[in-house]
């Protein structure tokens, strides 16, 4: 399936579905790829996650329900999927800045957010650098954890590991084993789980035969075709801005889409708030189906 139009069929079920229960694992198979994957690619491209959307994109037609039918506030609330006026309420007042009560009066101000569009759209030149690498298998020693999307906030749980991890010395006992310095940061992602859950390793390369400390394991990454884009810049703001151009620029216009198994970031050692700090991006890749000419 063409890359944009995955996004597009999704967003499609979303606006199709607004006032039912969406499952985020029925509007990641519109795109064919892992609800996790696909939520990971909705907020790099649009700066929110999809639950924030659905949730933006609901009471937006609730406000202009509200002022034009003057229907009942429970009903509406009902409607888009609260349980309770009051919870009804607090959203509404919280997104429009009034109350539901005072959106239906004669003149009130409500905000709206627009349904998502998928474009390709030309834009001045924005030069990436990537090259794309045949890679043989290769063993990482990793700190792994699950975690998971309930696609009502950000994911800001994976820093926490982080810090976690420099806490507690997990990164000193990863660089005592590595055999290289860099450190990687790796999501599992199966192609078509069902689950918004996913394992996330904060890894090292290693030897084949490396004794596996406790706590951690030993996770080998199969040989690929991968994407590596080259990032510079202070964390996390350049890697973010990385993550949206590879998703709303490289891949909607070149030969190649992801396959959706796994990502790796790779960070250098180094001060990761420099503006000359660099790390790679690698994204395992394979080529287009090219359509039949004629």
């Amino acid at each position: 399936m063409d890359w944009a139009e995955g996004i597009r069929r999704a967003i499609d079920y979303i606006e199709e579905h607004l006032t039912d229960e969406i499952d985020p694992a029925a509007v990641a198979r519109c795109a064919a790829c892992s609800s996790f994957y696909f939520q990971r690619i909705f907020t790099a491209l649009c700066g929110m996650t999809m639950g924030e959307y659905i949730r933006a994109r609901r009471l937006t037609l609730a406000g202009s329900e509200l002022a034009a039918t003057g229907a009942r506030v429970i009903d509406v609330a009902l409607k888009y999927g609260y349980e309770s006026p009051e919870s009804f309420c607090r959203a509404f007042s919280r997104f429009h800045g009034v109350a539901p009560s005072e959106a239906k009066r004669m003149g009130s101000r409500l905000r709206s957010l627009s349904r998502l569009t998928v474009q390709i759209v030309l834009k001045g030149g924005s030069i990436m650098d990537y090259r794309i690498e045949n890679k043989p298998a290769f063993d990482l020693l990793a700190r792994v954890e699950t975690h998971c999307i309930d696609g009502e906030r950000q994911l800001n749980t994976i820093p926490e590991f982080w810090r976690r991890a420099h806490a507690d010395g997990t990164i000193n006992t990863l660089l005592a084993h590595a055999t290289e310095d860099h450190i990687y940061g790796v999501c599992f992602s199966n192609s078509y789980a069902e689950s918004n859950c996913f394992e996330y390793g904060i890894a090292v390369r290693c030897a084949a035969d490396a004794v596996t400390p406790e706590g951690f394991c030993c996770r080998s990454i199969p040989a690929r075709s991968w994407a590596v884009f080259s990032c510079k810049g202070p964390m996390p703001g350049a890697i973010q801005q990385l993550w949206h151009d590879i998703c709303a620029e490289f891949f909607p216009s070149s030969a190649y889409s992801p396959t959706c198994e796994m990502d790796i970031e790779v960070y250098s050692p180094g001060d990761m708030t420099a503006p000359d700090y660099r790390c790679e991006v690698w994204v395992p890749v394979k080529k287009k189906d090219v359509p039949e000419t004629a």
